[in-house]
Protein backbone atom coordinates (compact mmCIF):
# COMPACT_ATOMS: atom_id res chain seq x y z
CA UNK A 1 0.00 0.00 0.00
CA UNK A 2 1.36 3.60 -0.90
CA UNK A 3 1.90 6.19 1.64
CA UNK A 4 -0.07 8.83 0.53
CA UNK A 5 -3.45 5.83 0.75
CA UNK A 6 -1.68 4.94 4.52
CA UNK A 7 -2.19 8.84 5.21
CA UNK A 8 -5.73 9.16 3.97
CA UNK A 9 -6.44 5.77 5.70
CA UNK A 10 -5.61 7.95 9.18
CA UNK A 11 -7.10 10.64 8.36
CA UNK A 12 -10.50 8.42 7.94
CA UNK A 13 -9.69 6.74 11.48
CA UNK A 14 -9.51 10.13 12.46
CA UNK A 15 -12.78 11.49 11.73
CA UNK A 16 -14.27 8.11 12.61
CA UNK A 17 -12.44 8.00 16.24
CA UNK A 18 -13.94 11.12 16.31
CA UNK A 19 -17.43 10.41 14.80
CA UNK A 20 -17.97 7.91 17.87
CA UNK A 21 -18.02 10.75 20.22
CA UNK A 22 -20.25 13.16 18.78
CA UNK A 23 -17.25 15.36 17.36
CA UNK A 24 -18.19 16.35 14.10
CA UNK A 25 -15.31 18.56 13.45
CA UNK A 26 -11.51 17.17 15.04
CA UNK A 27 -8.70 19.19 14.67
CA UNK A 28 -6.38 16.49 15.22
CA UNK A 29 -3.34 17.21 12.63
CA UNK A 30 -1.17 13.95 11.65
CA UNK A 31 2.53 14.28 12.57
CA UNK A 32 4.42 11.99 10.27
CA UNK A 33 7.22 10.94 12.27
CA UNK A 34 10.65 10.71 9.78
CA UNK A 35 13.07 9.41 11.95
CA UNK A 36 15.04 6.30 10.39
CA UNK A 37 13.10 6.53 7.12
CA UNK A 38 14.40 6.75 3.63
CA UNK A 39 14.62 9.38 1.38
CA UNK A 40 12.10 7.97 -0.98
CA UNK A 41 9.80 6.99 1.71
CA UNK A 42 10.39 10.95 3.13
CA UNK A 43 9.61 12.06 -0.96
CA UNK A 44 6.67 10.10 -1.10
CA UNK A 45 4.68 11.72 2.06
CA UNK A 46 5.70 15.19 0.71
CA UNK A 47 4.21 14.23 -3.02
CA UNK A 48 1.11 13.51 -1.40
CA UNK A 49 1.32 16.74 0.47
CA UNK A 50 2.07 15.93 3.87
CA UNK A 51 3.76 18.75 5.50
CA UNK A 52 3.88 17.75 9.19
CA UNK A 53 6.60 15.74 10.21
CA UNK A 54 8.44 14.69 13.69
CA UNK A 55 12.21 14.02 14.41
CA UNK A 56 14.17 13.05 17.61
CA UNK A 57 17.50 13.89 16.95
CA UNK A 58 18.47 17.37 15.64
CA UNK A 59 21.52 16.35 13.57
CA UNK A 60 19.47 13.47 11.45
CA UNK A 61 16.75 16.50 11.28
CA UNK A 62 19.34 18.70 9.68
CA UNK A 63 20.96 16.13 7.19
CA UNK A 64 16.97 15.40 5.76
CA UNK A 65 15.12 18.50 6.22
CA UNK A 66 17.70 21.85 5.27
CA UNK A 67 17.68 21.52 1.42
CA UNK A 68 14.14 20.11 1.63
CA UNK A 69 12.74 22.85 3.15
CA UNK A 70 13.99 25.57 0.04
CA UNK A 71 11.49 23.19 -1.98
CA UNK A 72 8.56 23.26 0.64
CA UNK A 73 8.54 26.12 2.13
CA UNK A 74 5.25 25.13 4.12
CA UNK A 75 6.64 22.33 5.82
CA UNK A 76 6.25 22.04 9.92
CA UNK A 77 9.01 19.97 11.65
CA UNK A 78 8.48 19.50 15.16
CA UNK A 79 10.96 17.98 17.68
CA UNK A 80 9.54 14.81 19.45
CA UNK A 81 12.68 13.73 21.17
CA UNK A 82 14.83 14.44 23.71
CA UNK A 83 17.12 17.54 23.48
CA UNK A 84 20.24 18.04 25.25
CA UNK A 85 20.91 21.47 26.08
CA UNK A 86 24.29 21.66 23.76
CA UNK A 87 21.58 21.43 20.58
CA UNK A 88 19.26 24.42 21.62
CA UNK A 89 20.99 26.44 19.23
CA UNK A 90 20.59 24.06 16.20
CA UNK A 91 16.95 22.94 17.56
CA UNK A 92 15.92 26.34 17.33
CA UNK A 93 16.88 27.66 14.18
CA UNK A 94 15.93 24.14 12.52
CA UNK A 95 12.36 23.76 14.20
CA UNK A 96 8.88 25.18 14.48
CA UNK A 97 7.70 23.36 17.34
CA UNK A 98 9.79 21.63 20.74
CA UNK A 99 7.24 19.11 22.45
CA UNK A 100 9.88 17.69 24.25
CA UNK A 101 10.41 20.34 26.98
CA UNK A 102 11.19 18.48 30.22
CA UNK A 103 13.38 20.76 32.54
CA UNK A 104 14.50 24.01 33.78
CA UNK A 105 18.13 24.05 32.35
CA UNK A 106 16.51 23.10 28.80
CA UNK A 107 14.08 25.97 29.24
CA UNK A 108 16.40 28.85 30.08
CA UNK A 109 18.45 27.14 27.28
CA UNK A 110 15.93 27.69 24.68
CA UNK A 111 14.60 30.82 26.32
CA UNK A 112 18.26 32.22 25.68
CA UNK A 113 18.82 30.72 22.08
CA UNK A 114 15.02 32.28 21.15
CA UNK A 115 16.22 35.57 21.94
CA UNK A 116 18.95 35.46 20.39
CA UNK A 117 17.58 34.09 16.56
CA UNK A 118 14.53 36.12 17.16
CA UNK A 119 12.39 33.21 17.05
CA UNK A 120 9.09 32.61 18.75
CA UNK A 121 8.68 28.65 18.66
CA UNK A 122 5.80 27.41 20.41
CA UNK A 123 6.63 24.83 23.53
CA UNK A 124 5.24 21.71 24.49
CA UNK A 125 5.36 20.36 28.02
CA UNK A 126 6.58 16.93 28.15
CA UNK A 127 4.35 14.94 30.86
CA UNK A 128 5.93 11.73 32.31
CA UNK A 129 2.24 10.34 32.88
CA UNK A 130 3.41 6.96 34.00
CA UNK A 131 6.03 8.36 36.44
CA UNK A 132 8.50 6.13 34.54
CA UNK A 133 12.24 5.93 36.11
CA UNK A 134 13.86 6.08 32.43
CA UNK A 135 11.49 8.26 30.26
CA UNK A 136 12.07 11.77 30.22
CA UNK A 137 9.19 14.22 31.00
CA UNK A 138 7.62 16.68 34.19
CA UNK A 139 6.12 14.88 36.99
CA UNK A 140 1.99 15.16 37.13
CA UNK A 141 2.79 16.88 40.56
CA UNK A 142 4.97 19.04 39.42
CA UNK A 143 3.54 20.45 36.24
CA UNK A 144 2.03 23.94 38.02
CA UNK A 145 5.47 24.35 39.66
CA UNK A 146 7.56 24.08 36.20
CA UNK A 147 4.70 26.04 34.19
CA UNK A 148 5.33 28.67 36.86
CA UNK A 149 8.74 28.65 36.37
CA UNK A 150 8.53 29.33 32.98
CA UNK A 151 6.12 31.90 32.86
CA UNK A 152 8.14 33.74 35.50
CA UNK A 153 11.56 33.13 34.61
CA UNK A 154 11.81 32.81 30.62
CA UNK A 155 9.65 34.33 27.69
CA UNK A 156 8.77 30.67 26.30
CA UNK A 157 5.64 30.43 24.46
CA UNK A 158 4.37 26.83 26.06
CA UNK A 159 0.72 26.76 24.57
CA UNK A 160 0.00 22.17 25.32
CA UNK A 161 1.50 19.03 26.66
CA UNK A 162 3.04 15.43 25.32
CA UNK A 163 3.50 12.49 26.33
CA UNK A 164 4.35 8.59 25.96
CA UNK A 165 2.42 6.25 27.61
CA UNK A 166 3.77 2.90 29.40
CA UNK A 167 3.60 0.28 26.99
CA UNK A 168 2.01 -1.82 29.77
CA UNK A 169 -0.70 0.45 30.61
CA UNK A 170 -4.16 1.58 28.79
CA UNK A 171 -3.13 3.90 26.77
CA UNK A 172 -6.51 5.82 27.38
CA UNK A 173 -5.99 6.10 31.00
CA UNK A 174 -2.82 8.40 30.13
CA UNK A 175 -4.57 10.63 27.71
CA UNK A 176 -7.32 11.64 29.91
CA UNK A 177 -4.79 12.13 32.37
CA UNK A 178 -3.03 14.65 30.26
CA UNK A 179 -6.18 16.45 28.80
CA UNK A 180 -7.13 16.99 32.89
CA UNK A 181 -3.77 18.43 33.41
CA UNK A 182 -4.29 20.57 30.25
CA UNK A 183 -7.34 21.81 31.50
CA UNK A 184 -6.51 22.60 35.18
CA UNK A 185 -3.38 24.63 33.95
CA UNK A 186 -5.33 26.72 30.65
CA UNK A 187 -3.38 25.00 28.10
CA UNK A 188 -4.92 24.34 24.92
CA UNK A 189 -2.53 21.64 22.65
CA UNK A 190 -2.41 18.04 23.67
CA UNK A 191 0.49 15.80 21.81
CA UNK A 192 -0.61 12.19 22.27
CA UNK A 193 -1.40 8.94 20.23
CA UNK A 194 0.64 7.04 18.37
CA UNK A 195 0.29 4.22 15.29
CA UNK A 196 -1.11 1.78 18.19
CA UNK A 197 -2.69 3.95 19.94
CA UNK A 198 -4.37 7.19 17.99
CA UNK A 199 -7.75 6.35 17.94
CA UNK A 200 -8.23 6.51 21.78
CA UNK A 201 -6.58 9.99 21.88
CA UNK A 202 -8.41 11.52 19.40
CA UNK A 203 -11.84 11.68 21.29
CA UNK A 204 -9.93 12.95 24.02
CA UNK A 205 -9.15 16.08 22.18
CA UNK A 206 -5.56 15.42 20.54
CA UNK A 207 -4.37 18.23 18.44
CA UNK A 208 -1.23 16.30 17.66
CA UNK A 209 -0.95 12.55 16.63
CA UNK A 210 2.58 11.33 16.19
CA UNK A 211 2.81 8.58 13.78
CA UNK A 212 5.53 7.02 11.79
CA UNK A 213 4.66 3.12 11.12
CA UNK A 214 1.22 3.21 10.00
CA UNK A 215 2.30 6.02 7.85
CA UNK A 216 5.73 5.01 6.14
CA UNK A 217 5.61 0.91 7.19
CA UNK A 218 8.67 -0.43 9.75
CA UNK A 219 11.71 2.12 9.84
CA UNK A 220 15.25 1.20 7.95
CA UNK A 221 17.50 0.69 10.57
Amino acid sequence: MSIAQNIKDIQIKITKAASLYGLNDPHTQLIAVSKKQPDERIDEALEAGQRIFGENRVQEAMERWSERRKEFSDIELHLIGPLQTNKAKEAVKLFDVVQTLDREKLARALDKEMKAQGRVLPCLVQVNTGEEEQKSGILPVDLAKFLKFCSDETNLNITGLMCIPPVNEPAGLHFALLKKLADENGLEILSMGMSADFEKAVPLGARYIRVGTSVFGERAY
